[in-house]
């Protein structure tokens, strides 16, 4: 059920600032979002796993602290990850 290990390579690849980036919070953005779609999936079918939901809720407040934080240091860069990732923000 976890986003298996090419998945998150190519997220990585895609997201990255420089040649040796992984931690950057575009790509720890990236990657959360990634993690919320596939769980978002997995309720449509289970829909009474609450200690599931519990996780997803948390993942969910994780990208919106690193959301906020991108927004504070660097404007464009958030513009840019919205646009990129397709958030509503």
């Amino acid at each position: 059920m976890s986003v298996t290990a090419d998945v998150k390579n190519k997220i990585v690849s895609d997201h990255k600032i420089h040649e040796k980036d992984t931690g950057s919070p575009e790509v720890q953005i990236a990657l959360l979002t990634a993690r919320i779609t596939e769980l978002t999936e997995h309720f449509k079918t289970h829909k009474k796993d609450h200690s599931s939901r519990r996780g997803l809720l948390k993942i969910v407040s994780k990208r919106n602290s690193l959301l906020k934080y991108l927004t504070r240091q660097d404007r464009t860069r958030y513009q840019a990850i919205i646009g990129k990732l397709g958030l509503r923000k």
